[in-house]
């Protein structure tokens, strides 16, 4: 393995040993080596052949003050959130907190990696294939209230994360279909692709060889949207909207207990409004799902049918 020396080293680690050892005079030594007599005389004196550690003694932040650092190691250690995430809950209480200076301020505490903190071996995650905005994938969910059980209509962009969701009665075809028009309704800019898996209310089975074209096929037909479906029994390969139906259960349903479908639809609007319009995603580069869309808007407005800025919230919503 090579040395690794100081920048504005004059001598190796060899020719400095040799200068120790060595009952020549600091002259004749400098003249030898064609150093100065200076340097001679330090690496007589020294008794390893090392070049000393620069810089501070004890590494601390010139951003941060002491009771900044104990702020956010406390908030990682306590809720194992990534780093883009503690960077977007700290900033509200540290306003001149970077993303570098909080990954070094981890660092310093060995704390940046969560898989060290949990102790569990990190797994290498496949990305998924880049897609313009307007690829939608979109599943079905059951829920319970106290008035009975619900079906919960889940559609998420691949690339902008846009989620839109509604509550029915029931997971037949035609409320399928109304699903559909409305999130095509909703969604400001075309929608090129749709992905859902193989049940009863998205695609005809394999028996039905003479069964008429779905009404669900039929729209997307009229609206120029190309319709896959998944490979059956890959569930995983719609994963994107079976993790969204998750996140809204956990905000909804596993966490509160609703008297009414009203209370459930009420706050499930809520949620969502707050998830588009609010939430920075890291996926999205620390934006919101609405700054990214008002961003596609300026960069492809050809791909919209609507001016995305209506949606901003006001006086009036």
């Amino acid at each position: 393995m090579g040395q690794v020396l100081h920048g504005c080293a004059t001598t190796t680690e060899a020719v400095r040993r040799a200068i120790q050892n060595s009952q020549e005079s600091i002259r004749s030594l400098a003249k030898r080596y064609s150093i100065n007599p200076k340097t001679v005389a330090k690496w007589k004196k020294c008794a390893q052949v090392q070049d000393a550690p620069m810089g501070p003694r004890q590494c601390h932040s010139t951003v941060l003050t002491d009771k900044e650092e104990a702020l956010i190691v406390a908030f990682r250690k306590q809720t194992l959130l990534p780093l883009d995430d503690c960077l977007y809950a700290l900033q509200e209480t540290i306003p001149h907190l970077t993303r570098s200076s909080l990954h070094r301020c981890l660092q310093r505490h060995a704390i940046s990696r969560l898989g060290d903190m949990l102790d569990t071996p990190s797994t290498k995650k496949k990305r998924f294939k880049k897609y313009p905005i307007g690829y939608f994938h979109i599943d079905i969910a059951e829920v319970r209230t106290d008035e009975g059980k619900m079906y919960l209509f889940v559609a998420i962009d691949r690339t902008s994360k846009f989620t839109f969701a509604e509550l029915f009665s029931r997971a037949t075809r035609p409320l399928a279909a109304e699903f559909l028009r409305h999130l095509i309704a909703t969604v400001p800019y075309k929608i090129h692709t749709i992905l859902t898996d193989n049940g009863i209310q998205f695609a005809n089975r394999k028996s039905d060889h003479y069964a008429f074209k779905l009404l669900y096929d039929r729209i997307c037909e009229a609206h120029g949207i190309e319709h896959r479906l998944t490979r059956p029994k890959h569930p995983w390969t719609n994963g994107q909207v079976e993790r969204m139906i998750r996140t809204l259960k956990e905000a909804t349903v596993y966490r509160y207990f609703y008297d009414s479908h009203k209370q459930l639809s009420e706050h499930l609007h809520t949620f969502l409004m707050a998830y588009n319009i609010a939430k920075r995603l890291k996926t999205l580069n620390g934006l919101t799902v609405y700054e990214y869309i008002c961003k596609q808007w300026q960069e492809q407005p050809k791909r919209f049918h609507s001016d995305p800025y209506h949606l901003t919230l006001g006086l009036n919503t």
